[in-house]
This record gives C-alpha cells, structure tokens and sequence, in this order.
C-alpha cells in the first residue's frame, strides 16, 4: 500500500500553500480567485492530467510503446447544486508511429491503471480521447 501526505497552510484571504516532499505550491483560496495560481477545481483537473501523463511513463516501457510528446488537455464542468464537477473530458493528443491498435491499448490501460482515474471516475462523468497530435476528432 502507497501513502501520501500533503500540509496545506492559508497565508491570508488571497491564498494558502500546499507542502510536499520538497515542493511548495501556492493555491487560489480567494473567493475572488487569483490568475496566478490553481483552484482546488484546477488542481483536480491538474491531477488528473498528471495520472494520464504518469500512466503513460509507466505503460509504455512494458508495452513497448514508442512516442516523441504527448499534450493532455482537460476540461471540467462544475454544477452549483449540489457542488460538484460533473463531468471532466480529456484528449491526450500524442505524436507517435504506434497504429491505431496500440493508441487503443495505451487509453485502455491508461483508463484501467490511473489511481486518479479510477478514484474520479465513479464519482464524475469522466471521457475522453488518445489521438495522434495533428489529427481533429
């Protein structure tokens, strides 16, 4: 079993830092937000993101999957009643040789391994695409 920690600390009413490991990041706790850092619904589209791109650093030496980049883009939509993401969509756009099989294998095994994944998904309508980058869907 994995564990993790994190401490977050409010600085003032424009924001708060989150610690772990050796980062320290600075969060939008300001009910009028600010540009310069996530908000907590930022941040979980941002975690999501990170699982699919840690997915692939993971998958792709075992399937011995090939790609020079990949992009992750993500959009959530948030309901005000009750207070909730509703639905979050990616496209991982990825430039690589691999065929159209093995793109499908790659979303497949990012979709069945990613602990933000799996921990989001039953709770949100949670979609998405693995394309070649340059292709529109």
């Amino acid at each position: 079993m994995l564990e993790y920690e994190i401490t977050a600390t409010r600085i003032d009413a424009h924001g708060s830092t989150v610690h772990c490991k050796d980062v320290e990041l600075v969060i939008d706790t300001d009910l009028k937000g600010r540009a310069d850092a996530l908000n907590p619904a930022e941040l979980l589209l941002a975690a999501v993101a990170a699982c699919i791109l840690k997915n692939m650093e993971r998958i792709a030496p075992m399937i011995e999957f090939e790609y020079r980049s990949v992009t992750v883009r993500v959009h959530g939509v948030r309901q005000d009643s009750p207070p909730k993401m509703q639905r979050i969509d990616y496209t991982i756009e990825i430039d690589t040789e691999e065929s159209d099989r093995r793109l499908e294998l790659m979303h497949e095994n990012i979709r069945k391994y990613g602990t933000v994944y799996n921990t989001v998904a039953p709770g949100t309508e949670l979609s998405g695409t693995l394309q070649r980058a340059g292709e529109a869907m």
